[in-house]
């Protein structure tokens, strides 16, 4: 482009988020190679990101976000469902809930059988291990010298018993570790976090990487397409600041830009369905029909109880004893800033015959939008109880599509969510057993009245396509595979062309059972290992 500043290197990076940042500080490991990434957000040096539980201030205000929302969702009466991502460094890793879960060991066995050859369990397993130093030590299943700090959450509440004595009660089994045991029943998740700070993978890998002077990370920087010579990616073209550059890449172009940014990317560049494409004038480097196709995500609709008991949280978010816990936080990083408030998860069958749990359940001792208040200023909220019922393995499948030919313009991104009737009569199913679980003794000591959905709402099915979202999961919009929809291979070179990879959740074959950051970190982790060889 005329005018455009041009630079070269070995690999260029593309998003710096959950993968993208594992990739470039891996890559850059040897110093023999240049590695530049490229990230659209900025840096990521807000104490908010540092602060675990001001995740929930970031999601109120979508501090850090590419404000995607779903085009109006015909099965969801209708809604534009909000899609949020992060844009900063890190990605979502650095705003996200930081839930750190791998799925079902069936789900990677389950990618191998589809034609992803050497994604299974036992395959991935090391690289899982890899990435993390969780502060259970060094097992089979875990690992204890890795960059990203795992940890437990160590909080024993009155309501936290109750849950595991009312599962119990009802023949569920209680799991220490989700990550060690198959992922079945009532326990509490790990978290990416360590000495009570987020442990995103721009604060894990990249940090210690960016003394690198083989390393070039360029914030702020909006990749408008990939440069091609003939079918081969020879670099990159992105703004910063409204001024246009050119990098070239010697090696391989490695795109992270997640599930709604990787396939709009490649469409902007000319990868993807050649009708499409031609709708809007872009010349079609490569026909892949299947790029943006497949969009899965998991259906959530919460649920909203009375507490019949005062709750703690309450209290400690009364607006001197949260300025009280910041200044504790930010001195030796424990307390309530340190962590999140949930006081159970479980996984479940909604049928005996299924061979993995198909459902989530998560208890929250707080509202869905508490507040920091005071006496004679704002009156405290309401002590109430918020469970969230997750669809894991989904039937409905969505879209990510152009709006247009200007990379300035959101994806066009379709859910479909509920399309399939399957999906809703599991959210039907995780209703009603969630009523059971909370009428269970002893757990319904602290549960009151339902105020959402609410025993009087008849229609539940109606109050589900009303209130559901989705779990902000999102994969499989460059399927990993061997059939003519798939976009990349095992090894994530994208299909029918050289010098380019995918390596983010949208190369999943299928949605794991699970929160999907953990499973992205791992996917950087194996494309580097592609490369390096």
């Amino acid at each position: 482009m005329a005018g455009a500043m041009k630079k070269s290197f070995d690999y260029i990076v593309v998003g710096g988020g959950s993968s993208g940042a594992v990739v470039a500080a891996r890559l850059s490991e040897d110093a023999k190679r240049t590695v530049l990434l490229l990230e659209a957000g900025p840096r990521d040096n807000s104490l908010l990101i540092r602060m675990p539980l001001a995740f929930r201030l970031i999601r109120q205000l979508a501090l850090f976000d590419w404000d995607y929302s779903s085009e109006p969702e015909p099965h969801a009466n209708g809604r534009s469902i909000h899609a949020p991502r992060g844009k900063v460094l890190g990605g979502s890793s650095s705003v996200n809930g930081m839930m750190y879960s791998r799925g079902h060991p069936r789900d990677y066995d389950q990618w191998a059988q589809m034609g992803a050859i050497g994604w299974s369990y036992e395959d991935v397993l090391p690289y899982f291990r890899k990435s993390e130093r969780s502060d259970r030590g060094r097992s089979t299943w875990r690992g204890a010298e890795g960059p990203m700090h795992v940890s437990r959450i160590t909080h024993d509440d009155p309501i936290t018993r109750a849950v595991k004595d009312a599962a119990v009660n009802l023949n569920y089994p209680l799991v220490e570790d989700f990550d060690a045991e198959p992922p079945e029943g009532f326990g509490l998740p790990d978290l990416t976090i360590g000495g009570g700070r987020r442990s995103s993978t721009a604060e894990a890998f990249l940090a210690p990487a960016r003394h690198r002077s083989n390393l070039q990370v360029v914030t702020g920087a909006h990749v408008v397409r990939i440069v091609f010579e003939r079918s081969r990616a020879i670099g990159v073209e992105y703004r910063v600041d409204g001024a246009m550059f050119q990098a070239f890449c010697g090696h391989e172009t490695i795109l992270c830009g997640g599930a709604y940014g990787s396939p709009h990317v490649l469409m902007l560049s000319g990868v993807g369905p050649a009708d499409h494409l031609r709708q809007y004038g872009i010349e079609v480097v490569a026909d892949r029909p299947g790029v943006g196709e497949g969009l899965q995500e998991h259906p959530l609709v919460p649920m909203i109880f009375r507490s019949r008991q005062p709750l703690k949280l309450r209290s400690e978010i009364r607006a001197d004893r949260v300025a009280l816990s910041a200044v504790r936080w930010m001195l030796s990083g424990k307390g309530l800033m340190a962590t999140q408030p949930l006081s159970s998860v479980a996984y479940y069958r909604s049928q005996p015959h299924l061979e993995r749990p198909d459902l989530e359940f998560a208890l929250i001792p707080t509202s869905l939008d508490a507040k920091v208040w005071f006496p004679g200023l704002r009156k405290p909220q309401e002590d109430l109880l918020t469970t969230y019922n997750i669809v894991l393995r989904p039937e409905s499948r969505g879209s990510v599509r152009l709006r247009s030919a200007s990379p300035d313009d959101h994806p066009a991104i379709q859910f479909n969510l509920l399309e399939a009737e399957g999906d809703v009569e599991r959210l039907c199913y995780g209703i009603d057993w969630t009523r059971e679980l909370m009428a269970t003794n002893p757990l319904n000591g602290f549960v009151g009245e339902e105020t959402l959905p609410g025993r009087s709402v008849k229609d539940v099915r109606q109050f589900i396509r009303a209130a559901a979202v989705t779990a902000q999961h999102p994969a499989c919009t460059c399927r990993m595979g061997v059939d003519p929809q798939s976009v990349v291979d095992a090894q994530l070179r994208v299909h029918g062309l050289e010098g380019l990879r995918v390596a983010d959740a949208s190369i999943m074959p299928t949605l794991i059972g699970g929160h999907t950051n953990a499973a992205a970190i791992m996917i950087g982790e194996r494309a580097a290992d592609f490369i390096c060889g």
